[in-house]
């Protein structure tokens, strides 16, 4: 009969239940590759997982070290839904010529998408909020004002066309391709294959490059934040107008109170991802309220992104609070302040963040 001292013992129930808990979780594990949040405990994950700079969710640690890619989608309703806009950890959204908003989706977890898009053209003005998560970015095109910029020998872009007013270079352009469901311009798409080989051709590292990285982003709340800590200056949100920003689309939020999220509308009607059907949704939503100006009677605009001059709202749980944001370079991170000058500490989970032209309110209940 076998006998079992009480340290081998304890070994090996510690190696089993080890691989229980492995079993089960490998079982629950969403299809994005990130921990349910029910199954470990605030500072409790697997082996081999680490909390991500992007969401703060627990995430497999050799996806933690992928560039992420920054895709420019549109807000056009014919072009809608857009393919892997759901995956998006943060998710821009800024106003373009034409009284017409676009979307820049930071997607960390990309390398297994289908179908990304469609994709659209970029402005100068989205440039410094990539640049703070050192994207590869993913655009077709863009405006003669970002030529010198998206040409640096820093960036690292794809594109697909060299419409940058004034001719320029179409680094992998062979990335993208067309579908016949929708007309020119909404039917340009790439995906993880496309994008991985053309990083390949072009010699960008799709891994996070040292220099460039920083780590440092969002500050996020230890098991929560419901901003009750703030008293009568947390005010109640749990709908979200941004018609008044984005008249054209009119961007909307309904905060549900059973999962904690803010389900986004967009032209009266839930925005979907069309490779899952699911509506966004996130955790975050952050209102930054930023200078701009027109350049030329075509309405192309300018944003002063990099400022410590202006103001702008934070929503979660169903709350909101007055905040400050701070941007001193193009790869220093957008650092949002409460009223008593602390950093604000966000939610676990994804965050949309809409650049309000200073002048257009935005609206909540």
């Amino acid at each position: 009969m076998m006998k079992w001292n009480m340290k081998s013992k304890k070994g090996i129930l510690k190696r089993a239940a080890a691989v229980m808990l492995a079993a089960v979780t490998l079982a629950g594990m969403s299809a994005n590759g990130v921990l349910p949040a029910s199954q470990v405990k605030a500072d409790e994950a697997l082996p081999g997982y680490v909390r991500s700079v992007y969401t703060n969710e627990w995430i497999p640690a050799e996806q933690s070290v992928v560039r992420p890619i920054a895709v420019m989608m549109p807000t056009d309703k014919v072009a809608q839904p857009s393919y892997g806009i759901s995956n998006a950890d943060i998710l821009y959204e800024i106003m373009e010529e034409g009284e017409i908003s676009r979307q820049m989706a930071v997607i960390s977890n990309w390398t297994g998408l289908s179908k990304i898009g469609n994709v659209r053209s970029c402005r100068a003005y989205y440039l410094p909020e990539a640049t703070e998560w050192d994207p590869i970015i993913i655009h077709f095109g863009g405006v003669f004002y970002m030529q010198d910029r998206i040409t640096a020998p820093d960036i690292n872009n794809i594109s697909g066309t060299n419409q940058y007013g004034t001719g320029g270079g179409a680094p992998g352009a062979g990335a993208f391709y067309r579908t016949s469901d929708r007309k020119a311009p909404h039917n340009a798409y790439t995906n993880a294959p496309n994008i991985i080989n053309a990083c390949a051709g072009l010699g960008y590292s799709v891994n996070i490059r040292e220099g460039f990285y920083n780590p440092k982003h969002f500050t996020f709340a230890d098991g929560g934040n419901t901003l009750e800590q703030y008293g009568a200056a947390a005010a109640t949100a749990n709908a979200i107008d941004l018609s008044l920003i984005f008249p054209y689309t009119k961007s909307a939020f309904t905060y549900n109170p059973t999962d904690g999220m803010y389900y986004k509308n967009i032209h009266g009607k839930p925005q979907t991802d069309g490779l899952n059907g699911q509506q966004l949704k996130f955790a975050n939503v952050i209102v930054q309220n930023t200078k701009w100006c027109k350049l030329d009677d075509k309405g192309y605009l300018y944003f002063q992104n990099i400022d410590n001059t202006e103001d702008g709202y934070y929503f979660t749980k169903g709350k909101c609070i007055h905040v400050t944001w701070q941007k001193a370079g193009d790869y220093t991170p957008t650092v949002y302040y409460d009223d008593f000058g602390n950093e604000i500490q966000l939610n676990e989970g994804k965050t949309y963040i809409a650049i309000a032209q200073t002048g257009r309110p935005v609206a909540f209940q």
